[in-house]
């Protein structure tokens, strides 16, 4: 659970499917709805399938600086890290 300001707890599924959200606003992206993200303590990890012919690394770093800024201002949390797993490639 992460206490946000104010002292409202937000569960760690709700701050899940706020980075599955976030990460699917990023061109290419598409998010796997069973296990679009998870987050324990403050680390994220988001599941994704990217579009074939993205530029991987670029479009990773994009997931996680838009997980992570969309985080702090719905949630007020500051994510450690925010790990992003590339499950598959779409034609």
């Amino acid at each position: 659970m992460w206490l946000m300001e104010g002292h409202s707890v937000i569960s760690p599924d709700v701050l899940a499917r706020y980075a599955a959200d976030a990460a699917a606003d990023v061109p290419g992206v598409h998010t796997k709805q069973r296990r679009g993200a998870r987050v324990t303590g403050d680390e994220v990890e988001v599941h994704v399938v990217i579009d074939y012919g993205a530029n991987i690394p670029e479009v990773a770093a994009e997931v996680q600086q838009r997980v992570s800024d969309y985080l702090v201002r719905m949630a007020d949390m500051r994510p450690s890290s925010v790990n992003v797993v590339v499950d598959d490639v779409m034609r």
